[in-house]
């Protein structure tokens, strides 16, 4: 279902569903992904990771592991250069590489049970896995720092000596040293109004605080990566990731050698959903590689996946909400604690700019932490920390309704964020289609339907709603078309395909051209082979990717016309185009078809290429909504969904079935986020359930079939409307499923995953 608001209905390309180009070749098994590739005279490394969550590395003995046959050499931090303390913008989140470079291999402590503290190279990987068998680590077992509460208590024990906490007020700022030391990397804070006064305006105030606990992406390919140094100094690398050019920096500056020496091949990927930002194994393999001359591959395991790379944060949330009798919120005060794991760098940002975006609040205080405790290095997932942060106010909101009498979507519309309302940061909301999509929830058959029957007599039904907001501001992207005298065009990309993107940008593309989408052959390339481009990340790339690629449709149009105007000896401005075809406004019979012109370009002045580097425009803010109907179990707590609508404000749909599903992917990760998915540990930090046997993702037996209703409301920021659609959807689900359960056992539960333990105990507290 998509509802329309103003949008244009001459496209021919944009908002049709043709076959994805790399469709084929992924079915088939013929892509390439990470671990696929093989070179000659190819080495294999693994990794050894300590066993303890906090400990101090003494001293690591190599010589039995490098004395075993078909063992080619061993590395640790010793083997690293000196890292220069330097900021890289990773898009999704930013890292300074010396603390990157520990993370990488563990310097002179061991953060987490996982993290890196040694590699071994051989012949084949069993000999590799023996050889770390052979490697003697000498540790000095320390306290861990293992939840949010211990880790910001004066006494607590300190992970990093050096650390101090930044006070800020912007997102990725680096904000002003507070002197302040202890396991608080930094706290961000946003503030508008005056929020005592908009307290005592107030007929009613709550207050609540909500938890989160520790999520895995649950992408399916594990990280794997190839290098090859060669005897000119040159550095390849072959591996799975969303940025090759984010790759490129950081494995360049932990290797100490300039960007321009080094190479970065993306192959295709499977899954990352902003977990394969960051780098773990490219400087390994590169080091190993230097170290042995010879390619080196390294494969992680999924118990490595688990252990050793970076789930999204654990979180403790407070909020405080006041309103007037009759709906009008008069002020929020929300405190947020991440946990960033072993090193600064959570999430927080997104939670505190995002969490009440799709509200008018005049009066509001916002308090974000990053707290650094001996667990794996959070790295981003999909909309970070805007999940955690709608879970910070929609149940809050829920509950508002019901104490004032009031229908929640109604509460919602109330206060309902519009163009010019200020962001936390002072920032104005442009356009976006927040009341346009609340309005389609209630009007939604799923929001009125009558619950239906429990399958059993000991089942209770419940309804929740709730809605997302995503902020984003965009980055630079790339991109060069080459026309063939066939009268397809070759578009070069930089940007990772994850999701259908391939096709969503050569459908742009297409439709400035006038051509088919299947006319467009769309090919990812290397750093050496195309400008910079930032991350397939950030619900940018169609937006981004999209410009670079309109861009160089728009310059072979005017170079086309060029040489139509040479061809019928006129001037350029008498050529016009339009649906596919130029002509000539002196004698309107001179017409070529795109293909037509395309045909004559070798006699009439050669090839026709160009290339483009876009800045973008910014894709904007980004609103989702869900309705979840749940049955819960009384007697076991078991939660079951019965039946689900996901809603998007998805500004011009490019390829309707790829937001239709990204619209369900989002949805189906919040389900797990919500009921299922949660590192366990025990009290010295080890996590007890690394594999997807123990780590239980949602399966289709899980989830009931997903209802998507895509609202279009033409983002003025780009040329086709578009916004970005493949973060937001995971935002809602996490406090909509929330409020469904509350609604049907009859009390709150402010604590996810929502376990049948979870369930039992709260209905139990309904009779004390």
């Amino acid at each position: 279902m998509t509802t329309t608001e103003q949008r244009p209905t001459d496209y021919k390309v944009v908002g049709t569903r043709p076959i994805r180009h790399d469709g084929i070749d992924k079915v088939t098994g013929a892509a390439k992904y990470g671990a696929d590739i093989q070179l000659a005279g190819m080495l294999h490394g693994k990794v050894l990771r300590s066993p303890y969550a906090h400990a101090r590395i003494r001293s690591i003995d190599t010589s039995k592991a490098e004395a075993l046959p078909g063992v080619m050499g061993v590395v640790t931090a010793k083997d690293f250069p000196i890292i220069q303390d330097q900021i890289i913008d990773l898009a999704e989140t930013q890292g300074n590489v010396r603390l990157m470079a520990e993370h990488v291999m563990a310097n002179e402590k061991a953060l987490y049970q996982g993290h890196a503290v040694a590699a071994v190279v051989a012949t084949s990987p069993h000999i590799a896995e023996q050889g770390l068998a052979l490697l003697d680590v000498d540790y000095e077992v320390l306290e861990p720092v293992l939840s949010l509460e211990d880790a910001m208590r004066p006494d607590a024990p300190i992970i990093h000596e050096t650390l101090s906490t930044h006070f800020k007020q912007e997102r990725f700022a680096r904000g002003e040293d507070t002197g302040a030391r202890g396991n608080i990397a930094s706290h961000i804070q946003h503030k508008l109004g005056d929020v005592e006064k908009g307290f005592r305006e107030a007929d009613v105030v709550l207050e609540r605080e909500y938890h989160t606990g520790t999520v895995h992406q649950g992408y399916i390919e594990p990280h794997a990566s190839t290098a090859t140094w060669t005897g000119d100094g040159r550095l390849t690398v072959w591996t799975c990731t969303q940025g090759a050019f984010a790759i490129r920096s950081s494995t360049a500056a932990m290797c100490g050698v300039p960007e321009d020496m080094v190479r970065v091949i993306p192959t295709e990927i499977g899954g990352g959903f902003g977990a394969k930002i960051t780098t773990y194994l490219e400087p390994l393999a590169a080091i190993l590689s230097k170290k042995t001359g010879r390619p080196v591959k390294m494969v992680m395991s999924r118990k490595d996946v688990f252990e050793g790379t970076g789930p999204t944060s654990a979180t403790t949330l407070r909020t405080k909400i006041g309103a007037t009798n009759d709906g009008k919120i008069t002020a929020i005060e929300t405190w947020m604690a991440f946990e960033a794991g072993a090193f600064p760098g959570s999430p927080v940002g997104g939670g505190t700019l995002c969490a009440t975006g799709p509200y008018n609040i005049e009066n509001l205080l916002v308090d974000g932490y990053d707290v650094v405790v001996n667990k794996q290095k959070v790295q981003a997932y999909r909309a970070p920390g805007q999940p955690q942060g709608a879970f910070a106010i929609e149940p809050i909101i829920d509950e508002l309704a019901e104490t004032l009498g009031m229908d929640p979507m109604e509460l919602r519309l109330k206060n309902v964020a519009k163009e010019g309302d200020r962001m936390p940061n002072g920032v104005a909301h442009p356009r976006f289609g927040v009341r346009e999509m609340e309005e389609a929830m209630k009007a939604h058959s799923h929001y009125s339907d009558p619950l239906g029957e429990p399958s059993n007599p000991s089942a209770l039904r419940g309804r929740g709603s709730a809605v997302g907001y995503r902020w984003q501001a965009g980055q630079m992207s790339a991109a060069t078309i080459i026309v063939n005298n066939n009268g397809t065009i070759n578009l070069v990309t930089g940007s990772v395909d994850i999701g259908g993107t391939r096709t969503a940008v050569a459908m742009q593309a297409a439709e400035v051209l006038g051509i088919a989408a299947e006319d467009v052959i769309p090919t990812v390339v290397d750093t050496d082979t195309i400008g910079y481009t930032a991350v397939t990340g950030g619900s940018r790339t169609a937006f981004d990717t999209g410009l670079a690629a309109i861009q160089a449709a728009e310059d072979v149009k005017r170079q086309m016309g060029a040489r139509a105007a040479a061809i019928w000896e006129v001037q350029e401005d008498d050529v016009t185009f339009e649906d596919g075809v130029f002509s000539c406004l002196r004698n309107p019979e001179d017409r070529f078809t795109f293909k037509e012109l395309a045909a004559r370009m070798m006699r009439t002045g050669g090839a026709i290429t160009t290339s483009v580097s876009a800045v973008s425009t910014g894709v904007g803010p980004i609103i989702a909504g869900n309705i979840f109907d749940v049955e819960v179990d009384q007697d076991t707590g078991k939660v079951d969904i019965v039946r689900c609508t996901a809603f998007m404000d998805v500004g011009t749909a490019v390829h309707p079935s790829y937001v239709e599903g990204q619209m369900q992917g989002g949805t189906v990760q919040g389900i797990g986020w919500a009921l299922n998915e949660e590192y366990n540990y025990n009290d010295q930090g080890v996590m007890l359930n690394s594999s997807f046997l123990d780590y239980r993702m949602p399966t289709s037996l899980d989830v009931p079939m997903i209802e998507t209703v895509m609202v279009e409301v033409p983002n003025p920021r780009h040329p086709f409307g578009l916004r970005g659609v493949g973060e937001a959807p995971l935002i809602p689900p996490l406090p909509a499923i929330a409020n469904a359960v509350s609604n049907a056992i009859g009390v709150r539960i402010n604590k996810l995953p929502i376990t049948p333990a979870d369930v039992l105990e709260a209905i139990a507290s309904k009779g004390e």
